[in-house]
């Protein structure tokens, strides 16, 4: 019987990497998921004259978009990529995605070059939720090659420990002007930033320049008992039932972990209710009375605590 080639076995897509920099120059750390980072073309069809006969070509090739699901075990440069993210400033990195099998011998490498951050999607927050959560990053990229592995072992894997260190119940909220009403906020909806992104071609060149374009932030959704939600009907029929001008609010959205340690915060500003619906009314509910109040807001900022985070209290 022929002897069995281990280099060309199948393996599990369990193991994985990311580097970010070149030749895997920074430590990016532990992520849930990886996905996306394909490569596609789309088929022109030509025709001459009266003739039946058709020639068909490969147009320019578009890099899919590369999403990664993280939770709090990344490296600092990671974090700080995100940072500058919401600042609007574009910060171009180069990278791969490796894959490993059971032995974490690397198998197979997709390396990228350009890429920037896309979209950031934070996860529904909810006070009776003890699951780990996660945020979705969206990288556009410029350029996907694929190679073969090296066959070198991965990094040491740690911070497993870490990536479970946020969870979905962990969380303060404060906006002001409202600090007593945001006591008692039990869910916050889940959010998406997002960064358009223009593709520029030119001349020759086969695949498209890509160029960042505004940030537009959403609006944000959360949940507070019926008894505390008094201030938000007033502020929202000052502004919105007689029309009457103000300042913009500040708020902020920190989270932390089990030890009441910050992990970060999101600041945001120019905030303003645009929303306010109470929940269903039901005689054979026992559940407590909630408000939806949704807030639109003008820009936002993103601050990593790190491993000197402060506890909250």
């Amino acid at each position: 019987m022929p002897s069995s080639d281990t280099a060309n076995r199948s393996y599990a897509a369990a193991h994985f990497g990311l580097e970010l920099g070149d030749k895997g120059t920074q430590d990016v750390g532990l992520f849930r998921s990886i996905e996306g980072g394909g490569i596609r073309s789309d088929v022109m069809m030509y025709q001459h004259g009266g003739t039946y006969d058709r020639w068909r070509q490969l147009g320019k090739p578009k890099f899919e978009d590369i999403k990664l699901q993280v939770g709090m075990s990344m490296s600092y440069p990671f974090y700080d990529w995100i940072k500058k993210f919401f600042t609007g400033e574009c910060d171009r990195k180069n990278g791969a995605i490796v894959a490993a099998d059971f032995y974490y011998n690397e198998r197979a490498r997709r390396t990228f070059s350009e890429a920037m951050i896309k979209e950031l999607t934070f996860p529904k927050l909810d006070g009776q939720d003890k699951n780990p959560a996660y945020m979705t990053v969206a990288m556009s990229v410029e350029d996907i090659v694929f190679e073969k592995g090296s066959g070198a072992k991965l990094p040491a894997v740690t911070g497993f420990d870490a990536q479970k260190l946020w969870t979905a119940c962990n969380f303060s909220f404060s906006l002001d002007s409202f600090e007593a009403a945001c006591k008692r906020v039990s869910k916050i909806d889940s959010f998406t930033v997002k960064q358009t992104v223009i593709e520029h071609n030119v001349g020759g060149r086969r695949g498209a320049i890509k160029l960042p374009s505004q940030v537009d932030f959403p609006n944000i959704v959360f949940y507070i008992p019926e008894a505390d939600a008094q201030p938000f009907f007033d502020e929202y029929m000052q502004r919105g039932g007689r029309g009457e001008q103000g300042p913009g609010h500040n708020g902020t959205l920190v989270t932390f972990d089990n030890s009441r340690k910050q992990l970060f915060s999101l600041q945001f500003f120019g905030a303003n209710i645009c929303n306010v619906a109470p929940d269903k009314s039901d005689s054979s509910s026992e559940e407590i009375k909630m408000v939806k109040v949704e807030l639109y807001t003008e820009r936002m900022t993103f601050e990593y605590a790190g491993a000197s985070g402060n506890v909250v209290v």
